[in-house]
C-alpha cells in the first residue's frame, strides 16, 4: 500500500468532485447541498509513474502491478463539527486513519453552488477547519491526560513522565497551534495519539472553470504563512477528464494546454510531503512499484514485499532504473557492472530496481 490521504473541506467545496475525479469513478455522489457524502468513499488511485510503463514496456511480465494511493473523502465539516454539529465528529476518526489531509477549498465564485456560511472566503473557510481539527485534538488530549492521571498515581514507570509530555502537548496547541515546533518525544506522543492538526496538509484550491484570482492569491497567502504547498485545479474539469479514454483525454488536455492531468501533481504532492519513495522489482512473472520512506534501508524494503524477507534478508541485488533500461535488463547491467550487491543497511534510492536474496 502506497500513502492514504483524507480528503476534507466545507460541504460544497467540490471534495466528492475531486474524488471522482483522482479515482476516475462516479462512486463518490456529488451534489449542491450540504452532508451529501454520509459514509467516506474509500478508492485505490494508480500512482502515474512512467517508469514503471518502461520496465514493463522491456521485460513484458506476465502482471504489471502499479503502487497505489488510498484516498478518503470524508462529508463536509461544519463549524461545531469537534462538538456534533452538522454530522458531528463521528467523521473525524476517519482522518485519524489518514497519513495527509488534503484539504480541499472553494477558490471560485458561482450563484448556483451554495455555501454553507453563505460566503466564499478561503481564509475562513480553512481557518474553520483547522479550528475543529484542533478541538478535537484537544478533546483527544484531555482523555488521554486523565487516563495517564490514573495511571501515574499508581507508581507505574515512566508514567509521570508521559503525563508531563501530555501536558506539554496540550498547552503547546492550545497556545500556539499546530504549527509549533515539537520536541521529538512529544512528536512521537502525538503520532501514536495521531492527533490531526499535526498531520500533512495540502491545500486543493477548487478554482471552477474560471479562475477568480482574487481567492486564489488570498489562499496561496494564507497558505505561505502555514509552508504548506497549493495545488491549483478546477475539480470539476479533472472529474471530466478522468472519463474519457486514454488517446481521448491526451487530446483533450492538449488542446487545454496541458500535458497531465493536474491530479497527477496530487499524488506527486502527496508522495513529497510524506517523504516517500519508490522501487522496482522486475520479472518475467511481475514488474512491480513499491511505496517506501525515504531513507529506508534494504532490509526495510524487503519488508514491503513480505515481513519474512526482512527477517531472512541475506543481500540485496541493485540496479539502478536509468542503468537498467539503458543495458536493457538485467543480463548486460550485470556485464557492464552496473548491478551491485547490497547489504541490509544499504539506503534505497528513488527507482532502484532490486531483487532479494533471502534464508529459505
Amino acid at each position: 500500500m502506497g500513502v492514504q490521504c483524507g480528503i476534507v473541506g466545507l460541504p460544497n467545496v467540490g471534495k466528492s468532485t475531486l474524488f471522482n475525479a483522482l479515482t476516475q469513478t462516479v462512486q463518490a455522489q456529488a451534489a449542491n447541498y450540504p452532508f451529501c457524502t454520509i459514509d467516506p468513499n474509500v478508492g485505490l488511485v494508480a500512482v502515474p509513474d512512467p517508469r514503471l510503463d518502461q520496465l514493463s514496456q522491456l521485460v513484458n511480465p506476465t502482471k504489471t502491478i502499479p503502487a497505489y494511493t488510498k484516498f478518503v473523502d470524508i462529508a463536509g465539516l461544519v463549524k461545531g463539527a469537534a462538538t456534533g454539529e452538522g454530522l458531528g465528529n463521528q467523521f473525524l476518526a476517519h482522518i485519524r486513519e489518514t497519513q495527509a489531509i488534503l484539504h480541499v477549498v472553494r477558490c471560485f465564485h458561482d450563484d448556483d453552488i451554495t455555501h454553507v456560511h453563505g460566503k466564499v472566503s478561503p481564509t475562513f473557510d480553512v481557518d474553520t477547519i483547522e479550528t475543529e481539527l484542533a478541538l478535537a485534538d484537544l478533546e483527544t488530549l484531555e482523555k488521554a491526560i486523565n487516563k495517564q492521571s490514573k495511571i501515574a498515581k499508581t507508581g507505574q514507570k515512566d508514567a509521570k513522565s508521559e503525563l508531563a509530555q501530555l501536558n506539554q502537548l496540550h498547552q503547546t496547541l492550545s497556545e500556539q497551534g499546530a504549527h509549533h515546533q515539537l520536541p521529538d518525544d512529544i512528536k512521537l506522543i502525538a503520532q501514536r495519539l495521531q492527533l490531526l492538526s499535526l498531520k500533512p496538509v495540502i491545500y486543493v484550491a477548487n478554482t471552477g472553470e474560471q479562475v477568480h484570482q482574487p481567492y486564489l492569491d488570498e489562499l496561496n497567502q494564507l497558505a505561505q504563512t502555514k509552508n504548506r504547498q497549493v495545488i491549483q485545479l478546477s475539480a470539476a474539469f479533472e472529474a471530466e477528464v478522468s472519463q474519457l479514454e486514454s488517446d481521448e483525454q491526451a487530446d483533450f488536455l492538449a488542446a487545454s494546454g496541458m500535458q497531465a492531468p493536474a491530479l497527477h501533481r496530487v499524488i506527486q504532492a502527496a508522495y513529497q510531503i510524506l517523504a516517500q519513495q519508490t522501487f522496482f522489482t522486475a520479472g518475467e512473472k511481475e514488474v512491480r512499484a513499491w511505496t517506501i520512506p525515504q531513507q529506508a534501508e534494504a532490509w526495510q524494503a524487503a519488508g514491503q514485499i513480505h515481513t519474512d524477507f526482512a527477517k531472512k534478508f541475506i543481500r540485496a541485488e541493485v540496479i539502478s532504473f536509468q542503468d537498467y533500461i539503458a543495458c536493457q535488463g538485467t543480463t548486460k547491467a550485470k556485464e557492464q557492472g552496473k548491478l551491485r550487491i547490497e547489504g541490509r543497511n544499504y539506503i534505497v534510492q528513488d527507482g532502484d530496481v532490486m531483487l532479494f536474496r533471502t534464508n529459505a
